[in-house]
């Protein structure tokens, strides 16, 4: 390749449909093993710094996960204004704890992650993700099951995050984007409360996923607000969808938002104000004529199956 000069002697593949990849460059890898569940890869880049993969599928890293953190959490969290009780199902790496406790009104945060080996892993190697947030006592930890954890919970949540890994078949989470799953996350659910989701790329060549998650969604809660964010590493906009019992304001003001944001947690955002949250809500033409259009719905008998599996190549 003519005027460019290529660095890394290993790299990460990472198929976006079956004509594209995006190639990550790894100069260093700091821990690897085969789970019970998945496998797992923590490396450096030369580009986006420390990052975890898992099932070849990256996942979020140093130089970008705010892109993908931060429009996750605060859009629920806003829309409830003063959430005391957060179940977060899934986000081993810690970021997503993380940004839970920036809300001063957080009382009880629990964490379900199937995977024991990756979170240990990800509070080693990488604590600019989770910042120490698994120290902080209002969380509590569990290694589980989140079908199992969801049957057994006695105590509303005021605000679910959904933050799992892609559905692929081979992979522990493909069962977590059926409309069962959602159908137990809503009996948790406070009256006033928020489910919130990372539903799958939004680029045209491959948003089925997201597209036919909305709409499963939406078989379950008479209210669900599709988003997207531009994230670096995965090399497309990505897709989120909230959803509620109750309507759900797409027309923010971002003064409004940017009081409450200051009133209510601790500083430190990167790329989520006012005006971010306000454009999110805004979704495109082309994106809401096929959610209106789309007519299947998954369950625990047709779940998803998301695209492929990455590699890794020296």
């Amino acid at each position: 390749m003519s005027g460019n000069e290529l660095q890394a002697d290993f790299w990460i593949t990472e198929y976006i449909t079956p004509w594209d990849i995006y190639a990550h460059g790894v100069t260093n890898v700091l821990a690897y093993k085969k789970t019970a569940f998945q496998e797992m890869y923590i490396v450096e880049t030369g580009a986006y710094g420390k990052g975890l993969v898992l099932d070849g599928k990256w996942q979020s890293c140093t130089g970008d996960e705010f892109l993908y953190h931060e429009p996750l959490v605060h859009p629920a969290m806003i829309a409830h204004a003063s959430p005391r009780r957060v179940l977060v199902l899934g986000g081993g790496e810690g970021a997503t704890i993380r940004e839970v406790l920036r809300w001063k009104t957080v009382e009880q945060v629990a964490m379900v992650d199937i995977d024991g080996e990756v979170v240990e892993a990800c509070r080693e190697y990488l604590p600019e993700m989770h910042a120490n947030a698994f120290d902080d006592p209002r969380l509590k930890l569990v290694i589980g099951d989140a079908l199992e954890f969801l049957d057994s919970s006695d105590e509303p949540w005021d605000v679910v995050i959904s933050d799992l890994s892609d559905p692929i078949e081979e992979g522990p989470s493909f069962k977590l984007f059926t409309k069962e799953y959602f159908e137990k996350i809503r009996n948790c659910l406070a009256p006033d409360g928020f489910l919130v989701i990372q539903a799958g790329p939004v680029s045209p060549g491959s948003m089925k996923l997201h597209v036919r998650l909305v709409h499963t969604v939406n078989a379950v809660f008479p209210h669900v607000v599709p988003y997207s964010s531009y994230i670096s590493t995965y090399g497309a906009p990505w897709g989120f969808a909230v959803a509620s019992a109750k309507p759900i304001n797409t027309r923010p003001d971002p003064k409004q938002v940017d009081q409450l944001i200051a009133e209510k947690t601790t500083g430190g955002l990167r790329m989520f104000d006012g005006v971010a949250f306000l454009g999110m809500m805004q979704v495109p033409l082309h994106i809401r004529k096929a959610i209106t259009e789309e007519t299947q719905v998954y369950t625990l008998a047709e779940p998803p199956k998301f695209f492929g599996k990455g590699s890794s190549q020296q």
